[in-house]
């Protein structure tokens, strides 16, 4: 499993599959090869959705977002 935490607060988000992972390094631009954070925003999280993501992962990334514009997360294998 992989851990999802939000890098700005280090809150927990959730876990996420070796499936959904890979769903988003396929679909979000690393900065570089070791890369582990991603910025997403409510665009990000309806374009993945329209690139079928699986539901599970566009909830948790919608409750990560909550009222804000949008949220870092970082991941980790657990």
């Amino acid at each position: 499993m992989i851990a999802l935490r939000d890098k700005d607060t280090g809150a927990d988000l959730g876990t996420i599959s070796e499936e959904q992972l890979q769903f988003l390094v396929d679909q979000l631009e690393e900065e570089y090869a070791e890369d582990r954070d991603y910025y997403i925003n409510r665009t990000t999280v309806e374009i993945m959705q329209q690139s079928g993501a699986d539901s599970e992962l566009i909830n948790l990334l919608s409750k990560a977002i909550g009222d804000r514009d949008g949220v870092e997360i970082e991941w980790s294998r657990v």
